[in-house]
């Protein structure tokens, strides 16, 4: 349920490979045995994408693939991080420590500092320690070792980062003896990933938290819920990752969409007398109008023309300054953008929201043709990402192209697009050729210019949320 903790679960570490040798891995670091383990998962978003920073519902998924920390709270004020994973490099400006296998980062617990220049990997956990911290009030944190093991393809849409937030504010909620609900958790790792400059909605954290085992969910904002989706039984979700990488943070482009759906929000309300200037996501327009999702796309038509806006433009449809729309509206990484789309934002986002309570309900009603008509609705909004919110890249759109030629009845890019991953509704009686077929047509290229470690082609299944194993 989601107004209880995440689950403590005891466990037999011999019995668990991955958590033995993550054991090990921290005793021949620390010199010390692990007090406890945390996991979050990462997951997949089936359909609704940029849609909950809008304010609309999404529909995503856990898979099995996830993050795991190793931790052993200590008496100094020091929090040593290090990471299994070899191709991180080291990233301390205080501790230049570095081994064959370990790349370690170290600071004081007194007095986190987060770099939004620099979205690497250890700025994430920190930025679930400073939410944990900053909720409670503390001034000061105890110290503690941790040891990172991940195998949620990093960059690919599949939400590691938003893991790493989610686990770092489990494992420190854990060590301070304290207790909060999944929600409540969701909703504080979700405002304090936005430390490291990403302003996302919150559909990461929350499916982290809120995930059961075999049930998709659709996640709902203000207030914070989760409902259970059932999905087919004669079909498999397949992800098939592109091997083109994004780092959502560390480019201008998410930020971007936020600040072009902010801005169509706040023209679509002007348009219709309502008081613009308190509106931030197009979900408010619509609410205030009291009209369906239909009907905010015939408003949008009517409101907002095809042709980019200059910012000089939307200062006249609000009758501001340049300087009021860059100090009260636009965020610091937005000032200097000289066009936004806000046309294609705003008619992306309602459609997709009208697509995933779309999905829901046939997923409720379970009609014969089911699979089919949820593979329309994935292909409809692959092509909306394609072509008015952009966000999607050659070689997703060829990857897509590839699912569909070989038995997937729908596919998409998922995650925050621009890169990453692609998800695919496979009949199950096809999934043994599906997964041959696009190996070799995707990527065994002649050119031999995929790396084999980014392969990833797998089927998966809606998987747990986050909890904490303690060694029985």
């Amino acid at each position: 349920m989601a107004t209880e903790s995440p689950a403590t679960r005891p466990v037999q570490v011999a019995e668990h490979p991955r958590l033995l040798k993550l054991k090990e891995m921290f005793n021949s670091k620390f010199g010390s045995i692990p007090k406890f383990y945390v996991r979050a998962p990462g997951r997949v978003n089936l359909i609704g994408e940029h849609v909950d920073y809008c304010g609309y519902s999404v529909l995503p998924m856990a898979i099995e693939q996830d993050l795991l920390i190793a931790v052993e709270p200590v008496k100094t004020y020091t929090l040593q991080l290090a990471n299994t994973n070899p191709l991180y490099p080291y990233l301390s400006s205080i501790d230049l420590i570095i081994s064959s296998k370990v790349r370690d980062f170290s600071t004081s617990a007194t007095n986190i500092q987060i770099d939004k220049t620099k979205p690497l990997w250890h700025n994430y956990f920190l930025c679930g320690l400073k939410g944990i911290q900053e909720h409670f009030g503390l001034s000061n944190l105890t110290g503690m070792n941790c040891l990172v093991d991940g195998n949620i393809p990093p960059s690919s849409g599949l939400s590691s980062s938003s893991a790493l937030v989610c686990c770092a504010g489990l494992v420190t909620l854990t060590v301070l003896g304290m207790n909060l609900s999944k929600v409540e958790l969701a909703e504080i790792c979700a405002k304090s990933e936005r430390y490291i400059g990403t302003e996302g909605g919150g559909m990461d954290q929350s499916i982290s938290f809120l995930a059961e085992e075999g049930t998709a969910k659709l996640i709902e904002f203000s207030p914070l819920r989760a409902t259970n989706v059932n999905l087919p039984s004669g079909a498999v979700f397949v992800i098939a990752n592109s091997c083109v990488e994004m780092n959502k943070a560390a480019t201008s482009h998410f930020n971007i969409r936020v600040m072009e759906c902010r801005l169509a929000a706040k023209l679509l309300a002007k348009y219709k007398s309502l008081q613009w200037n308190k509106v931030l996501q197009l979900e408010e327009v619509q609410a205030k109008l009291g009209i369906s999702l239909e009907e905010m796309l015939l408003v949008t038509e009517d409101a907002l023309h095809p042709e980019p806006y200059s910012p000089e433009e939307i200062c006249r449809c609000l009758g501001i300054t340049l300087e009021e729309l860059r100090t009260q509206i636009l965020s610091p990484n937005t000032h200097d953008v000289l066009i936004f789309k806000l046309y294609q934002r705003a008619k992306h986002v309602y459609s997709e929201a009208a697509r995933v309570l779309q999905f829901k309900k046939i997923c409720e009603e379970a009609p014969e043709n089911m699979v089919q008509l949820l593979g329309e609705l994935m292909n409809q909004s692959h092509m909306s990402c394609r072509d008015m919110y952009e966000c999607s890249c050659p070689e997703l759109d060829q990857l897509v192209d590839i699912c569909r030629k070989f038995g997937a009845e729908g596919s998409r890019l998922t995650g925050a697009g621009w890169g990453g991953c692609t998800v695919s509704i496979v009949p199950a009686d096809k999934l043994i050729s599906f997964l041959a077929n696009v190996h070799k047509a995707y990527y065994q290229r002649s050119d031999g210019s995929l790396a084999p470690e980014k392969q990833s082609l797998f089927a998966t299944k809606p998987g747990g949320g986050a909890l904490v194993f303690l060694e029985a």
